[in-house]
């Protein structure tokens, strides 16, 4: 299974849909997918089920969610549970979100260094994560895992995207989100090196650890209006920044002369604002571009999402090849 983590510490810039959508996408493309929701506000979940059964999954006990997992391993009476997943749509599982996980946020603060001192404990909190994606992946036979995080450099998105394989950053055309790309590339750097220090140093234990490979396959531009085909102005002046400063942030080599992100090798996709296509999504509890007419998609909106169906197909699609998931797979 390969593992996927959509970041950028910025937020509003459309991560959890993007997230949702392209796990639809692969589900559509024959894959079979884990959705998991490691953001403590559980965005990803309320767009996956109805509030009266996030509710439900609440009330049980044990909570079926990944705080429910680890619950045991922070109380320091047991280590991480199988979790349950909830069946959202066929070949799609999801780890259901829970704002208790903040509650796991300084466990992992203060286990992270003592991986350093070969502590075994250490290990099993800052691994407990990619332990429980790992688990139902396995039990699922997932192809892909999708794992929305918060937009943050918190310990718990620290724990996610050491379970990540690779790392997508979505990027709005505005101030606020291209500084969030600038921040995210030495980041991952950083947890990169940390963990591959931390994992040279492990004991003998009875899981794997995950490989902390987090390499980034490139950006998608998010949310730009667009006029008579192409970005209106206010946005584009964002836009055309983008390849310089994904480069700059990652430490790769310059641009050539004249770049635009339509050439830019790094650049997955360009999804525009899809407006009145999403609340019908978040109504009817699918994505954009599943709409059909008894959910409100009547007239020109059917034109709307046919061409969603093609933006997300051909992003799922590059994205598939990036990450080398076998063709046969889909």
């Amino acid at each position: 299974m390969k593992t996927l983590t959509l970041f950028n510490n910025k937020g509003g810039v459309g991560k959890t849909s993007l997230g949702y959508h392209l796990g639809f996408m692969f589900a559509e493309l024959g894959l079979r997918v884990v959705l998991a929701d490691l953001d403590p506000q559980a965005n990803l979940s309320t767009m996956c089920v109805t509030e009266d059964r996030l509710e439900a999954i609440w009330a049980l006990k044990p909570r079926p969610t990944v705080f429910g997992a680890v619950e045991r391993l922070k109380r320091g009476v047991g280590d991480v549970d199988p979790p349950v997943p909830e069946n959202v749509a066929a070949r799609i599982s999801l780890v259901a979100g829970d704002l208790q996980l903040s509650e796991f946020e300084d466990d992992l603060s203060q286990q992270w260094p003592k991986c350093l001192d070969r502590d075994e404990r250490a290990f099993r909190v800052t691994t407990a994560l990619h332990r429980v994606v790992a688990d139902v992946g396995s039990r699922t036979g997932a192809d892909v895992a999708v794992l929305d995080v918060g937009p943050n450099f918190g310990a718990i998105n620290r724990a996610a995207l050491i379970a990540a394989d690779f790392v997508i950053v979505p990027v709005a055309p505005d101030l606020f989100s291209m500084q969030g790309l600038e921040n995210v590339g030495p980041r991952l750097k950083m947890w990169r090196d940390h963990w591959a220090d931390r994992g040279g140093r492990a004991p003998a234990l009875d899981f794997e650890l995950p490989r902390g490979r987090m390499e980034p396959l490139g950006y998608v531009v998010a949310r730009h209006s667009v006029f008579a085909g192409g970005a209106v102005k206010a946005f584009q002046r964002w836009i055309d920044r983008m390849p310089t400063v994904y480069r700059q942030s990652l430490g790769l080599p310059p641009q050539a002369t004249g770049l635009d992100v339509a050439s830019d090798e790094y650049c997955l996709g360009q999804l525009k604002d899809y407006r009145s296509l999403m609340p019908m999504a978040q109504e009817a509890k699918k994505p954009m571009f599943l709409l059909k007419p008894g959910d409100g998609a009547i007239g020109g909106h059917q034109g709307a999402v046919r061409q969603a169906y093609l933006d997300f197909k051909n992003l799922a699609a590059e994205l598939l090849s990036r990450m080398n998931v076998q063709r046969g797979a889909w």
